[in-house]
């Protein structure tokens, strides 16, 4: 008890599993505020599990690798996330590893074409197919956790931002 009062004093508070109540949802909640290490806690696991950011429950994705077009739970609307190439060049960044075992391998045995056909190739495509999603995942959650935004789209925060508090002042 004492821990929690502790912790609540200093900020430290986890992440709430608990589902929104119906009157906010769609309504704009704030991203959760935690400490750094938590914040990569729940980027990761929000991420990779394709967890909705803000309320953690919600399906981030519709098929494969395509995005909702909002969170299913608490209404987030996902039109800021622009992940673009950065699962692509994340993954071929994972697979470069296991493909110093095939360099390894045609060096030091020197195998028939048929052994890379076996080995290499699932190797390859695995390790680029795999992660795609969770990694897509992850820079969606770090966007939103860290209000992360390209140069340029300045106006396009802005009117998703405005169109979220007219909508809100509408309810009212």
């Amino acid at each position: 008890m004492l821990e929690r009062a502790a912790m609540l004093a200093t900020g430290i508070v986890e992440h709430s599993r608990t589902a929104m109540p119906e009157s906010e949802v769609g309504a704009e909640a704030p991203a959760p505020k935690a400490p750094e290490p938590d914040k990569l806690v729940w980027i990761l696991r929000c991420g990779w599990r394709g967890l909705c950011p803000r309320c953690g429950e919600g399906k981030m994705f519709t098929s494969w690798l395509k995005l909702a077009k909002t969170c299913d739970k608490c209404g987030l609307d996902y039109r800021f996330a622009t992940p673009d190439d950065g699962p692509a060049f994340f993954a071929q960044c994972v697979v470069a590893l296991p493909l110093v075992f095939v360099f390894w391998l045609q060096i030091a045995h020197n195998p028939p074409l048929w052994v890379h056909l076996v080995v290499s190739l699932p190797l390859t495509i695995a390790g680029i197919l795999l992660p795609l999603r969770p990694i897509k995942g992850w820079l969606v959650a770090s966007q939103y956790m860290n209000k992360a935004q390209q140069a340029g789209t300045e106006a396009q925060w802005e009117s998703l931002h405005r169109g979220e508090e007219q909508a809100r002042n509408r309810d009212s």
